[in-house]
């Protein structure tokens, strides 16, 4: 159930960032403030993901 779990929060986190790096790519963000302010947001959620990631590798290996 928890690795039900991860998987979602993983997915979630994909689906946000995908939607980030678009929205750079055409040119969304109004200033440059904002564009710093976009990318920091997706450094953030993939550092988030890799944590969820390592959680994920941690529980398993305390299984066996």
């Amino acid at each position: 159930m928890l690795d039900k779990a991860l998987t979602h929060l993983k997915s979630q986190i994909d689906e946000k960032v995908a939607r980030l790096q678009e929205a750079l790519g055409t040119g969304t963000a109004k200033d440059y403030s904002e564009y710093q302010k976009m990318c920091g947001e997706v450094q953030g959620l993939l550092t988030a993901r890799l944590y969820i990631t390592d959680l994920a590798r941690n529980l398993e290996n305390s299984d066996e």
